[in-house]
């Protein structure tokens, strides 16, 4: 299934996502793509919007009350959308038993940094406003997404806001110097992208900021007081080495981190939940974790003994 999955990625996706493709196309297209996802059942999705960013409410079949996830998507800064990467937070709201958000930040290159990280940002403090209880409330992200989730932390500690109970990062691309060694290493093994997509899109997002700005590249901000933060990311992408120095300078902090390395598998590999058993062994994971991280709610707190 995996070497399957593999050459699938490799025919539909690795293809559109290349410098030479208009930005416009590749929306589109991987648009295209996320509608042959599997997601899970019985959820529901609506179209909403939050501090004026458009977003997409989704409510799993099952929900504890108070429980919320941001999901930021990612495709580059330069490509996803609700329609590309629903499904996946469908799974992983049903996994935390919560209902998610999914904000379409604005994108590059018609918007460069740091719009998407305000879009971000303010959609955490409608929801705070709303009610929502930060201490039962992650924020996850994938790829460009998951580097978006953390700088989203950073920027809220800063801000002095109450912070999230956890972050869940996906393959997170948090280094847009493209300095990793595995951007290098990997390039053949890794089955959906390319280090010039990735130059190409880093050129659009960071503006006139330097590639290695901590406000877009929050690998090299400073780390400390950060949640809980889990990472999961696979053996054979460009952006293993992302991942891997994050979790070192998170753990040189103090903070509490836990990456896990799925062998065998690509980026953002969780896409393949219902098919992947790696994929749905990352969701339930990350559901796990979110569990261990939330704070009972009121009634939860009654009931106890």
């Amino acid at each position: 299934m995996k070497r399957f999955l593999f050459w699938l990625v490799r025919l539909l996706v690795r293809p559109a996502m290349s410098p030479g493709v208009p930005a416009w196309l590749q929306r589109r297209w991987i648009d295209t793509v996320g509608l042959i996802l599997l997601g899970p059942r019985r959820y529901k999705a609506q179209r909403q919007a939050i501090a004026g960013v458009a977003a997409t409410r989704i409510v799993p079949a099952k929900v504890d009350p108070g429980r919320g996830v941001l999901y930021l998507h990612g495709g580059g800064y330069v490509v996803g959308s609700a329609h590309s990467h629903t499904k996946l937070a469908a799974w992983l709201g049903q996994a935390a038993k919560a209902q998610v958000w999914l904000p379409e930040y604005r994108l590059a290159p018609e918007h460069a940094s740091p719009v998407a990280l305000k879009d971000a940002l303010a959609v955490y403090g409608a929801l705070l406003a709303a009610a929502q209880d930060p201490s039962r409330l992650v924020i996850a992200g994938d790829s460009a997404g998951g580097g978006l989730a953390l700088a989203t932390a950073i920027a809220i500690r800063q801000a002095g806001l109450p912070p999230p109970a956890a972050l869940i990062l996906l393959s997170p691309w948090t280094d847009l110097s493209l300095s990793g060694e595995t951007i290098r290493t990997h390039a053949a093994r890794d089955a959906m992208l390319k280090p010039a997509w990735l130059r190409w899109c880093a050129d659009a997002y960071r503006g006139t900021a330097r590639a290695d700005d901590s406000g877009c590249s929050p690998l090299f901000a400073d780390l400390r007081g950060l949640p809980p933060v889990l990472i999961h990311v696979g053996s054979e992408e460009i952006l293993l080495s992302d991942a891997e120095r994050l979790a070192r300078r998170l753990n040189a902090t103090g903070g509490t981190v836990e990456l896990h390395c799925y062998d065998g598998v690509g980026h953002v590999f969780q896409l393949h939940a219902g098919v992947l058993h790696e994929a749905d062994d990352s969701i339930r994971t990350a559901g796990q974790f979110i569990e261990r991280r939330f704070t009972p709610a009121p009634r939860e707190l009654e009931d106890s003994p």
